[in-house]
C-alpha cells in the first residue's frame, strides 16, 4: 500500500486537467486495500473520494478536503462467457481484449476513457450499447453496512446513464465487475448494430452484425473524429466526454417542445416518452462547436464536450461556460440539461 501524501494536485489525474489539491492522497493496488483505506477513513470521520481514471469528474478549484483513494487494482478472470475485471483495469484495454478473443457485447464501447469500476456507476454506453446489457454482477463495498456485497444486475437498478450507485452516490465502492461476453465459434461477429451513424460508417443496415474488429475500428474512428478518444496532441480531448445527457421527455413535455421547435429530432422511448439529442438543443440555442468563454470552450468537434484546451481554465471558468449553455437551452426550448460528469466540491 502506498503511503498517504498531502497536497497532491488532482488536476493531472482528470482528463479535464482541473482540480485543486487533496488533503491526503493514496493509491490502492487491490480490492482489500481499497476496502481497508475507505473503512478506516469512515471510522475516523474523514471524507473520502474514490478516484478512477478521472474521465467523468469535475473537481473544484479548492480540491478535496479529505482522503483521495486512487484505484489501481488489477486482474481479469475468465470462466466461460463470464469475464470478471478488477475496478482498476483500464476499460478500453478490456474491450480490446474482448474483441481480440472474439467476445461480443462491448465492442461499441471502444475508446471510452476510464477504468472498469466506473462503468456500472454511469451505466456507460455509446453507439447502441451500454454495459447494463452485459453486466451480470458487481462486487462492491457497502460503506453503510461495512460489508462487501455481490449485487446482481437487477439490484444495480440500471437505466439510461444511471444506476442504483448514482441514486446513493458514495455508498458503494465498486471493487470488480462481471460481464457476460459471448464467445462464438467461427467468425467473431458483433451484436446487432443498433446505431444509425455506426451502421452508416460500416455500410450495413441497422440490425446487421459485422466482424468484431470492424465494429471496434469504426467506433474508434467515429469517436476520434469527435475528440472523444484521449490524445495528448488533440486539445479537444481535454474534456469529460459528453457533459450533458440527452434529455428524456414525457409525452406531455415533448408536445410542449414541439410547439417551440416543430419537427425536432428525437428517439422514441417506452410509454410515449422521447429522447432528444442534447447536441441539437445546444447548437440550436446558439452555441456552435468551438464556442468559447474565456479559456474554456465547447469542443470544435463535438457540441456536447466542454473542454479545457490549453489547460489554462479554472474549474469555475469551465462551469461558467456549461451554465451559460444550460441556461440558454432552457430559455430557448424549456428543457433543462443535466450534467453527466460527477461534481466534486462544486455544482453546476
Amino acid at each position: 500500500m502506498t503511503e498517504r501524501v498531502a497536497g497532491v494536485r488532482l488536476a493531472p489525474y482528470t482528463t479535464l486537467g482541473l482540480g485543486g489539491p487533496a488533503a491526503a492522497f493514496v493509491e490502492a493496488g487491490s480490492s482489500e486495500e481499497i476496502v481497508e483505506l475507505v473503512a478506516a477513513a469512515d471510522r475516523a470521520g474523514e471524507p473520502v473520494l474514490v478516484l478512477g481514471g478521472g474521465s467523468n469528474l469535475v473537481v473544484s478549484d479548492e480540491g478535496f478536503d479529505g482522503l483521495v483513494v486512487r484505484v489501481a487494482s488489477r486482474g481479469v478472470e475468465i470462466a466461460g462467457d463470464l469475464v470478471t475485471a478488477q475496478a482498476g483495469e483500464d476499460w478500453d484495454a478490456l474491450v480490446e481484449r474482448a474483441v481480440d478473443e472474439g467476445r461480443s457485447g462491448v465492442e461499441c464501447l471502444s475508446g471510452i476513457p476510464g477504468l472498469v469500476g466506473s462503468t456500472p456507476i454511469q451505466n456507460v454506453g455509446a453507439y447502441g450499447q451500454d454495459v447494463s446489457q452485459t453486466i451480470t454482477a458487481v462486487r462492491a463495498y457497502d460503506r453503510r453496512t461495512g460489508e462487501v456485497r455481490d449485487l446482481d444486475a437487477r439490484e444495480c437498478g440500471f437505466a439510461y446513464r444511471h444506476s442504483a450507485f448514482k441514486d446513493d452516490l458514495g455508498r458503494y465502492v465498486v471493487l470488480a465487475v462481471t460481464y457476460e461476453l459471448a464467445s462464438r465459434l467461427g467468425v467473431a461477429l458483433s451484436g446487432p448494430v443498433a446505431y444509425r451513424e455506426l451502421a452508416s460508417r460500416l455500410g450495413v443496415a441497422l440490425g446487421d452484425r459485422v466482424p468484431l474488429a470492424d465494429a471496434r475500428a469504426a467506433v474508434l474512428e467515429l469517436r476520434a473524429g469527435k475528440g472523444m478518444v484521449l490524445d495528448a496532441a488533440d486539445p479537444d480531448t481535454r474534456s469529460a466526454g459528453s457533459f450533458f445527457t440527452n434529455p428524456v421527455l414525457t409525452a406531455g413535455r415533448a408536445a410542449e417542445l414541439e410547439l417551440r421547435a416543430p419537427g425536432f429530432p428525437r428517439w422514441d422511448m417506452p410509454e410515449g416518452a422521447v429522447k432528444v439529442p442534447a447536441a441539437w438543443l445546444i447548437e440550436n440555442a446558439g452555441f456552435p462547436k468551438g464556442y468559447r468563454r474565456g479559456p474554456a470552450r465547447i469542443s470544435t468537434k463535438h457540441t456536447l464536450a466542454m473542454t479545457n484546451p490549453e489547460l489554462a481554465a479554472s474549474t469555475e471558468e469551465l462551469l461558467d461556460l456549461a451554465r451559460e449553455v444550460r441556461d440558454g437551452v432552457l430559455e430557448k426550448f424549456g428543457v433543462t440539461l443535466v450534467n453527466e460528469p460527477v461534481m466534486v466540491g462544486t455544482r453546476l
